[in-house]
């Protein structure tokens, strides 16, 4: 088995491969497509969050079965209610605004698509460099409120982990089996 270490060639190069089969994948799901996005906002087309969910459901398990074989560690951060109150804001006026999300905005650049590049990539670009400047500021005062410590799932439910990635798979394939029943 390959164990990458930080900061290696072998990581960058994983890192790369796996970026490109992301794009890939947004686009041939369809999610690059702006009227798709747009449709999943009007709650018409559940294309995305299909996608989402079977992402969730993947990378749980493929998570979790690398971190029991000891190749990969978590490491869960400490958050506030602040920083995501803040940070689900500004992503949901991105998105509104742009019809677009960071990650299927790159997609929608490597397919040649112009609102995206100027609007997407312009946009991300100066929100970051805004977002850098009054950091400071706000840091204290909103990012910081409503702390809360580093938690899991499996800690807040003192559950085993597998059984709790099941429960929440299965939960998962039944909200996806109930999207498909009703039409979306």
């Amino acid at each position: 088995m390959i164990i990458i270490r930080a900061n290696s060639k072998l990581h960058l190069f994983v890192g790369l491969i796996t970026g490109i089969m992301f794009g890939f994948l947004l686009q041939k799901g369809g999610v690059t497509d702006y009227d798709v996005l747009i449709g999943q906002l009007l709650l018409k087309d559940f294309t995305v969050i299909k996608i989402i969910i079977t992402a969730i459901i993947t990378g749980m398990i493929g998570i979790y079965f690398l971190k029991s074989k000891g190749l990969v560690k978590l490491h869960p951060k400490p958050g506030s209610l602040g920083s995501v109150v803040i940070g689900g804001l500004l992503f949901g006026i991105g998105f509104g605004l742009l019809g677009y999300c960071p990650g299927t905005v790159a997609g929608a650049v490597g397919q040649g698509y112009m609102d995206a590049l100027v609007g997407g990539v312009v946009g991300m670009i100066v929100g970051a460099g805004f977002f850098a400047h009054i950091y400071p500021v706000i840091k204290k005062k909103i990012l910081d409120a409503g702390k809360f410590k580093r938690l899991t799932f499996t800690e807040v439910f003192n559950i085993d982990t597998w059984k709790l990635v099941l429960i929440f798979s299965a939960i998962l394939v039944i909200v996806l089996i109930l999207i498909e029943m009703v039409g979306y």
